[in-house]
């Protein structure tokens, strides 16, 4: 029998007629941006003669191999954020991340959403991240890039083309493009932490619209709701290039035991990265399927999700313990989707297996922290969203990579 991996129909049909020869586990998740109590729990070889040959002949030196570094505050770390690091990673060898600290944040931009132990999750969870650096400085000062240069073995200091400046008005970057170790990527675009912060925030609001019109016994308008969600839409669209540079680019070998695990994925946290870590341990390839915003919102609310499909997706891809994903996953994993239970063909088949993430942290828990703090974000969007406005007024080009 033979399975063709650029087919969807090998994953259902192994699953569903070849339990033992798939050699899968069927996995779920609070993965919903609700707790687990929403599902009801939830090398280097050596060849010494050759080594010997080349030392007598001549110095056989090693290439040196290029470390570059880039920082940032990674709060609501986004495709975007992955996209970066990924254009850094590929401007040399090894990427060191530095994760700029609590207190920088608010002194150059206001409040954090995340901790520093969550964003280093985030961060260390990214597949093209080698190393990370805690608190990090928000500026490169003369002390810190020469640690970076010195102890950390540092080749090149990486940013985007957007503009870093600091409350004085000084480039952040300054230092580092003074003695010529700057290089710059360009910047994603369609999406950033101030954007989805908004987002958040607009729903929030039109929450509170929706209640108060109850309250008031006043008739609700559903075309006024759905087109309010959609004014707060992302407007990014990703193209098959894009998914290809975050894909793995490889399917399952012959006898690998292939993990399958589905969920929202919403706003891309901690947690996600905690329980896909240990999804992936239990396996030889990860299979992660994304519900469509339909099926999110049909079992969240109208103002779910966050992020959609696309978003998600991409954010899941970034992960370094996802081997594929399926864009679009259904509800239920059964061959005629009818059942009342999303997994009862899995349990029937042995193959399931519940996991709980060692997190608390979920998608709504992080939208509650803005939600109550909502005046500070206010004040921090209003004052990102005109830095972010002058740099597309300047831009000459939209990027491609």
């Amino acid at each position: 029998m033979t399975m063709e991996y650029e087919s969807n129909s090998w994953i259902w049909d192994g699953l569903y007629y070849y339990p033992h020869f798939f050699g899968g586990l069927m996995l779920t998740a609070a993965l919903l941006g609700v707790s687990t109590s929403y599902f009801g729990g939830i090398g280097v070889f050596s060849l010494p003669h050759l080594w010997s040959d080349c030392f007598h002949k001549k110095k056989c030196g090693k290439k040196k191999r290029v470390r570059v570094y880039m920082d940032g505050c990674f709060d609501l770390m986004h495709y975007g954020h992955a996209n970066a690091l990924r254009q850094a990673k590929a401007l040399g060898d090894e990427l060191v991340v530095g994760v700029v600290s609590d207190e920088e944040i608010i002194a150059n931009k206001g409040p954090p959403v995340l901790s520093m132990e969550e964003r280093l999750a985030l961060v260390s969870g990214l597949k093209w991240v080698d190393e990370v650096i805690a608190n990090a400085p928000y500026a490169i000062t003369e002390q810190f890039m020469n640690r970076l240069f010195n102890e950390h073995k540092i080749d090149y200091i990486i940013h985007g083309d957007d503009p870093c400046l600091l409350p004085d008005g000084t480039d952040a970057y300054a230092l580092a493009k003074k003695v010529g170790r700057y290089k710059q990527i360009k910047r994603t675009e369609g999406v950033s932490s101030t954007d989805i912060v908004g987002r958040i925030l607009s729903s929030m609001e039109d929450t509170k619209a929706c209640e108060d019109h109850n309250n008031a016994s006043l008739p609700r308008d559903p075309l006024r709701a759905i087109q309010s969600k959609d004014a707060h839409l992302s407007q990014f669209l990703p193209t098959s290039r894009r998914i290809v540079q975050f894909s793995n680019c490889k399917g399952p070998g012959p006898n690998a035991r292939v993990v399958y695990i589905d969920g929202a994925f919403d706003l891309f946290h901690a947690g996600h990265v905690e329980i896909l870590k240990k999804a992936r341990q239990l396996g030889d390839f990860l299979l992660v399927g994304i519900y469509t915003d339909q099926i999110v919102s049909e079992h969240r609310g109208s103002y779910h999700p966050i992020m959609h499909l696309h978003e998600r997706s991409l954010s899941v891809l970034a992960c370094r313990y996802v081997d594929e994903v399926i864009i679009g996953a259904p509800w239920e994993v059964t061959k005629d989707m009818g059942q009342s239970d999303p997994y009862e063909v899995a349990k029937s088949m042995g193959i399931f297996q519940l996991l709980e993430s060692p997190k608390s942290i979920t998608t709504t828990s992080v939208a509650q922290r803005i939600i109550a703090n909502h005046e500070a974000y206010m004040k921090r969007n209003a004052k990102k969203a005109v830095s972010e406005k002058k740099y597309y007024e300047q831009k000459m080009f939209v990027s491609g990579d």
